[in-house]
């Protein structure tokens, strides 16, 4: 049996130490214990897959937590199957000490049983916490919008100068390259200006 030990931030700049020195206490060595820095919306994740490519029966994986594992719902639970059933590999997760898979080989019916509902019920919650997290956002933005607040790079405005960088564009004097350096702008934001230019020259 090997040990081996998952751990997640959601952002490169967030600091892992915490994750890594429990783990670190459990001996499990650094070459065993796989990080990624990145969200917990799915599982395309470069060192979860790579964990999951070693992970053999017999073998126990250690998460911090169960949010560490993942955030959305169906594929935790997915995951789990994956793990325990398909690879008959165990889960640990260490703030939570029912989580753990190998009380099933104690035939430790009920603490099977309240493995797998404590699992799904926290699964849950995290799932949606995620939701929750989403529509705080959307409202937060919506309202935002409703004062005037702008998101995004801020508009470039056409340069004072603009209807005569036009005139000489046109009539070829410089070309489209030197055009977008004096004004600034990129290609899209060039032909866009044109656009509101011409309209309120008619």
């Amino acid at each position: 049996m090997k040990s081996y030990a998952y751990i997640r931030v959601s952002s490169a700049e967030q600091n892992t130490d915490r994750q890594l020195t429990a783990m670190q206490n459990l001996r499990i060595p650094s070459s065993h214990i796989y990080i990624d820095k990145q969200s917990g919306k799915d599982f395309q994740r470069p060192k979860y897959t790579e964990l999951m490519r070693v992970l053999k029966s017999g073998d126990l994986l250690y998460v911090s937590s169960i949010d560490r594992l993942g955030r959305n719902y169906e594929e935790i639970l997915n995951q789990w199957r994956v793990i325990t059933k398909e690879k008959h590999a165990d889960i640990v997760v260490l703030d939570m000490p029912i989580l753990d898979t190998r009380a099933k080989h104690g035939n430790d019916l009920i603490g099977a049983v309240i493995c797998d509902v404590v699992l799904q019920l926290l699964s849950y919650v995290a799932h949606s916490e995620r939701d929750n997290i989403r529509k705080r956002q959307a409202e937060g933005i919506k309202s935002a919008k409703a004062r005037g607040v702008k998101f995004g790079r801020p508009e470039k405005k056409m340069p004072d100068n603009f209807g005569e960088l036009v005139k000489r564009w046109e009539r070829r004097e410089i070309n489209t390259a030197e055009m977008l350096k004096q004004c600034g702008f990129g290609r899209t934001t060039l032909y866009a200006r044109l656009k509101e230019y011409k309209l309120t020259k008619k």
